[in-house]
């Protein structure tokens, strides 16, 4: 049995800079949140760390361990399918490296309380809410957004947004083993998907700071996949019935 209504998925690939001080930051917020680790064999030894915390913290912090890197987009489906096999209400996305502030944590879950079945820690729904990114990748990321709005016609100001509450609602009526994506694509996909179904989806105004330590997953294939992927998610969406 969960010791909360909530749990916080993070997904790592050689964290063992980030990971120690995030789930410690998350276990001192003032509402109770448990985390399940997704670690995708992380040679730097990552999963160790978090094997050495459950001591301390026992059932509240969970760990999955997957042989070789197998994707962002997997990782969260592996954890949306752990979380409501375990029976939790609210599910959330976070990365490892505090680009999101753990404290935000607890306005995505108040967002949700107050009747929203997705909510989205935006950095672009009040300006361009960034710290440490050069320009160059501000409006890449700026622009994609701008570029999913106009290709499939979804009202999100972030739509490449990792941080992110379901509600347990949400994650049980998506089909989870169609949805194809696994990069940022992943993250355009599930909302959408969200929207396609009817669920209330929010933004949260956030600050993100890019990462300090470690370094980042960005690849252009990545790019790539969340690129033409927009078109593909439309396309199919006109043979698709959502009900």
């Amino acid at each position: 049995m969960q010791n909360t209504d909530s749990l916080v998925i993070i997904p790592t690939y050689n964290e063992k800079e980030n990971i120690e001080k995030i789930i410690r930051k998350v276990f001192s917020l003032a509402v109770a949140f448990d985390i399940l680790i997704v670690d995708d064999g992380s040679p730097d030894g990552t999963a160790d760390i978090v094997k050495g915390l459950q001591d301390e913290f026992g059932e509240r912090l969970s760990i999955e361990e997957r042989k070789g890197k197998l994707g962002l987009g997997t990782a969260y489906i592996h954890g949306f399918k752990w979380a409501l096999n375990k029976g939790y209400a609210y599910i959330f996305e976070m990365d490892a490296d505090f680009s999101h502030n753990p404290e935000d944590l607890l306005k995505l879950r108040q967002a949700c309380m107050d009747g929203a079945d997705m909510t989205i820690g935006s950095r672009y729904v009040k300006g361009v809410n960034v710290v440490n990114w050069p320009m160059s990748r501000v409006l890449m990321s700026y622009f994609a957004s701008v570029y999913v709005r106009f290709i499939t016609g979804i009202a999100i100001q972030d739509a490449t947004a990792g941080f992110v509450c379901f509600r347990r609602r949400v994650l049980e009526k998506i089909p989870l083993d169609q949805i194809k994506f696994v990069g940022y694509a992943f993250q355009i996909e599930m909302k959408f998907t969200a929207l396609q179904y009817g669920f209330k989806v929010e933004e949260v105004p956030i600050i993100f700071t890019d990462r300090t330590e470690g370094t980042s997953k960005m690849s252009t294939k990545i790019f790539r996949e969340a690129f033409l992927g927009v078109i593909q998610l439309k396309v199919s969406s006109w043979f698709k019935k959502y009900n």
